[in-house]
């Protein structure tokens, strides 16, 4: 699942037709539409203001709208643009101002999901993971090992405070827990003591933590 972090206006031309698209990450319907009244003032002179969101990790909130185009041709294309590439909490907006040549139908969904895909290229995502914060507590005589093994596996260190001995908060991805668990337990020959267990999630960008979700 994909998120929203930062976001720029795109605007793409088709047979002198623009098409500029917006898009924002949001909590709530109301913040959705909140948003898609502002880029309508924004926007006032356009013909159309298509847009498309989708609300709630498992999307039970969604819904878009056409705007006076035909039917299918804009608010669906677009929904599909965000599906499809696993978005959610989030809404775009494609702004038309009319260039004197009909698209058809077929033009309009390209024109459309072009303008949506323009946008999301030029936007900040992250990809939402679930996992576990794990806080654990060795002594010094394994700090080289187990400093080894977290550079070696990518793993993130969240803190680590040094006092009689070493306390060290990890986040593991889940489907790699247990086996990481497993290796620190080998190498400290089960010197190693397990004080904090928490289920989360978080949020990565190009494969690297970015920040806890929520």
């Amino acid at each position: 699942m994909k998120i929203i972090l930062e976001s720029k206006e795109a605007e793409i031309v088709e047979k002198k037709s623009r098409f500029i698209a917006n898009i924002a990450a949001v909590g709530s319907e109301e913040e959705a539409l909140e948003f898609i009244d502002k880029i309508k003032k924004k926007y006032y002179d356009a013909r159309h203001n298509c847009y498309a969101y989708i609300i709630g990790e498992d999307g039970n909130k969604k819904k878009c709208s056409d705007d006076g185009e035909p039917q299918r041709s804009a608010g669906m294309p677009m929904m599909e643009v965000l599906e499809n590439q696993g978005y959610f909490d989030i809404v775009a907006v494609v702004t038309r101002y009319f260039g004197g040549t009909l698209l058809g139908v077929g033009g309009l969904i390209r024109a459309y999901q072009g303008a949506v895909i323009e946008e999301l290229n030029k936007s900040k995502s992250g990809e939402i993971r679930s996992g576990f914060r794990v806080k654990y507590r060795f002594g010094y005589d394994f700090y080289g090992k187990i400093k080894y093994i977290v550079e070696s596996e990518n793993i993130v260190i969240e803190d680590t405070v040094f006092d009689e001995m070493v306390n060290i908060s990890f986040i593991f991805e889940d489907s790699r827990y247990e086996r990481l668990q497993k290796k620190l337990v080998e190498e400290t020959n089960a010197n190693i003591e397990q004080l904090f267990l928490e289920k989360i999630k978080y949020i990565t960008v190009e494969d690297k933590w970015y920040k806890e979700y929520r």
